[in-house]
């Protein structure tokens, strides 16, 4: 990738002559508003430019290398409201700012599919917001894992290892993931293909909920997660942190090291992290073996930071290595079974293979490259934003006992994402961007078995976003259209399943060959009204646009991870979707709620259904289910609900609660079609959480919680053909503690510790692959259950240098 870098370093050097803007500074003092006392250590960040600062021990604070334009700046301290304003670099450069003293944050910048930086209050579109300390609070396996507590978010899983976001109930290739300004790309097609992300790479993630196709296409209907990076240090800053992880129930230890800096505007982080699992275990079926996992991850980024903009270089190689959780069992004593050496018989699993920290036969071997060039240059009063990135992901399964070296399915895939957005000057607070985007895709099959064609893609949109802000409305909308080309190759198998050229004798059609245009219009128009300092409301409409993904068009094969054949419809017509999202909020010093209500009626809704023989029998190939792609018109409505008190005087407790729920149906079916698959339960969360900020002696900022989970049964499910079945709800108890350690002014460590699921309840998530596993006929249990009680303990060491 060094040709990568070089164009980066072309690309600043040809920049800075020519650019001609101004450059410009910002300094100021810092205050506490009541007390007038200065504030040392407060983060004064300019969220678009991706630079800022801290002030110093007097309040002080001053940054260079500013563009002389309008910018937003975001004043931050933790026990501090956060002040966010836009300033005229060219007018300004000297601005003191007095905090305001807040047991709740008042509001968060966002950035996610807008025209700049926008507070989370005054964006149209419902925004969830997830900053590092919550990350860092709460256990988890990898990073949609950690997010799956949230109002609105749940998780398709096969075991621990494995999960796939969920927004509202629609998921796979409904969800946009991106990552750092550039989209995933990683087959997200397939049940059991997670997101390829260092989860201690994270440090803030935004989540747009509802269609959010005008900025980054197709697939985007059900919203965008987007995982943000830690901002560049300050100036003249080096610094670092190590970071350690175990947890109890499947042994799980992960560790990063992480280091960072900027010297003279050159910005560089870098980061390695290692992970691994053996079993999980809960109560009713012990250890569940081949549910461990192997993940090891190396990122970095390296750029310069000038009055002109920045232009910074991504790289990123991510490794995991899953079991595949089959199920298999004894018929008589309902212990699990595997594969012997021979790969024909089934012998009983050993207490070392629970406890082994490498997966067995079957197990997945995924691998994610990825470089991106991110560039924001500011020409005159206008930002222009170019990005180009390139991700290579190799997926492979290994099923073969007798030669467990030997890979049966192998993915290769490659993508080129683009990306050009430019930003009109604002003009009588008019922002006006305008931009294209998309990418290019090749997959290859490797492998000796098949799943889905060799194919490749092509897409582009071209969008326009403008935003008006009068007063306290904010007013904000758009128009985007796109056109994705697919095409699938043909594949024919000779009598051995071996490949072979069309018109071979005996030779069989495992594919068709295809080519699919498909063309859609996205658009989306809403207001924000701050009715007052602590109320405000929002309403959004948002037409959203997904063309067919190729396993639903073409799929044609077993799906090792999801335990059945799929077979794909070259027939299917692109989703689009119409939703209405209404948003009520308080804000006040002791009390913080919300209340997001939506409606989405989705037209050629792709979902997959069990397939049965003429005499009405579950339809077996190659001794799996067989589920086919289909449509309909879907309608999905419900909302969430948050509440978070502060008593006073009691400032230090926090009573913290969410609500979730989706009700989603098919049109014009009968009632075992009713409902759509894989629709999450209504989820209630509930925490008690008492901070300590200010104690006397080492141990500064502890905090101790206990909070509930509520999972509703879930009895609206697609019950035709036996696809689902009923879950029952469940109720899981959580506690947490954690603190950082102080002396000599310094952070020594901090330490999180977690325990969920406290009472080892025994339960199956609607959304777990798992629950479809085989049933256990020593106790007549269908599939595998959910992880039981777990601890989880965090270190994590800084690394400070001298600045």
């Amino acid at each position: 990738m060094s040709w990568l870098l070089l164009v980066t370093i072309v690309t600043a050097i040809a920049i800075e002559p020519a650019n001609t803007i101004a450059e410009s500074n910002l300094s100021g003092t810092i205050t506490d508003r009541h007390t007038g006392e200065t504030l040392p250590r407060v983060s004064v960040y300019f969220p678009d430019l991706k630079t800022g600062t801290v002030s110093k021990s007097d309040g002080t604070y001053s940054i260079s290398r500013l563009p002389s334009a309008k910018v937003l700046v975001q004043v931050s301290s933790t026990g501090y409201k956060l002040i966010a304003v836009s300033i005229d670099l060219k007018l300004v450069n000297l601005m003191d700012f007095a905090l305001e003293p807040a047991i709740t944050e008042i509001s968060e910048v966002v950035v996610t599919g807008q025209s700049g930086g926008t507070e989370k209050n005054r964006a149209p579109a419902p925004v969830t917001t997830i900053p590092a300390n919550h990350l860092l609070e709460n256990s988890a396996s990898n990073i949609i894992d950690a997010l799956a507590s949230e109002p609105g978010i749940s998780q398709v899983t096969t075991g621990v290892g494995i999960s796939k976001p969920v927004i509202r109930g629609l998921g796979y290739n409904r969800v946009v993931v991106v990552n750092d300004g550039i989209r995933q790309e990683g087959q997200q097609w397939g049940d059991e293909h997670g997101i390829e992300i260092d989860e201690f790479s994270v440090s803030k993630v935004e989540i747009l909920k509802g269609p959010a196709s005008l900025a980054y296409g197709s697939d985007a209907m059900a919203g965008v997660i987007n995982l943000l990076s830690a901002p560049s240090l300050p100036e003249g800053t080096v610094s670092g942190q190590i970071l350690s992880n175990f947890q109890t129930n499947n042994g799980l230890v992960g560790n990063s090291l992480n280091l960072a800096g900027n010297k003279n505007g050159f910005v560089w982080d870098l980061r390695a992290s290692d992970k691994r699992a053996h079993a999980y275990k809960n109560k009713y079926d012990g250890p569940v073996y081949n549910s461990g996992f192997r993940e090891n991850a190396l990122s970095g980024i390296m750029g310069i930071n000038r009055a002109w903009g920045f232009s910074h270089l991504h790289m990123s190689m991510y490794q995991l290595k899953p079991g595949i959780v089959e199920g298999e069992r004894d018929s008589i004593s309902g212990a699990f079974i595997k594969p012997a050496a021979d790969g024909e018989s089934m012998i009983p699993v050993s207490s070392s293979d629970y406890k082994s920290y490498a997966p067995e036969i079957p197990f997945q071997q995924i691998v994610h490259y990825k470089a991106l060039i991110d560039n924001s240059i500011y020409l005159g009063q206008g930002n222009l934003k170019a990005s180009l990135g390139f991700q290579q992901n190799h997926r492979k399964e290994f099923a073969n006992s007798a030669n467990p070296d030997e890979f049966e399915l192998y993915f290769l895939l490659n993508t080129l994402n683009y990306n050009l957005r430019y930003s009109f000057p604002e003009i009588n607070d008019y922002n006006l961007s305008v931009g294209v985007n998309g990418m290019w895709q090749q997959s290859e099959n490797k492998g000796e078995e098949f799943l889905v064609p060799a194919y490749s893609l092509f897409d582009a949109g071209f969008f326009g976003i403008l935003k008006k802000t009068a007063g306290n409305f904010d007013f904000v909308g758009g128009l985007r259209a796109d056109q994705r080309t697919q095409q699938a190759e043909a594949l024919f198998l000779n009598e051995n399943g071996e490949k072979v050229g069309e018109g071979t004798d005996n030779a069989s059609e495992r594919f068709a060959a295809f080519d699919k245009t498909f063309t859609g219009f996205s658009g989306s128009l809403g207001a924000s009204w701050q009715i007052s300092k602590s109320v405000y409301t929002k309403l959004n409409i948002a037409r959203g646009f997904r063309a067919p993904n190729i396993s639903e068009l073409g799929s044609n094969g077993v799906h090792e991870g999801t335990l059945r054949y799929e077979i794909g419809n070259p027939n299917l017509k692109p989703e689009t979707s119409l939703q209405f999202d209404l948003t009520a909020g308080l804000n006040t010093q002791h009390v913080a709620a919300e209340l997001n209500l939506f409606s989405n009626t989705v037209n050629h809704f792709i979902y997959s259904r069990k397939q049965t023989d003429t005499n009405g029998n579950q339809l077996l190939i190659d001794d799996m289910p067989a589920f086919l792609f289909t449509s309909g018109k879907a309608n999905l409505k419900g909302g969430e609900f948050t509440l978070d008190i502060h008593p006073h005087p009691l400032d230090w407790l926090h009573f913290e609660n969410s609500i979730s729920y989706v009700h989603a149906t098919l049109k014009d079916h009968p009632d075992s079609m009713r409902y759509l698959p894989l629709t999450p339960p209504f989820h209630w969360t509930s925490v008690i959480k008492a901070e300590f900020g200010n104690l006397s002696g080492p141990f500064k900022n502890l905090y101790v919680k206990v909070g509930t989970d509520l999972y509703a049964g879930q009895n609206h499910y697609f019950a035709a053909y036996a696809t689902e079945t009923a879950t029952p709800g469940y109720f899981l108890l959580n506690m947490g503690a954690g603190t950082d350690v102080v002396w000599g002014d310094k952070t020594r460590f901090s330490i999180y510790v977690s325990a969920n699921n406290l009472t080892d309840v025994a339960y199956q998530s609607h959304l777990s692959r798992l629950k479809y596993a085989e049933t256990n006929n020593a106790t007549g249990r269908n599939g595998i259950f959910n992880m039981g009680r777990n601890f989880s303990f965090k270190l994590i060491i800084p690394i400070n240098f001298k600045n």
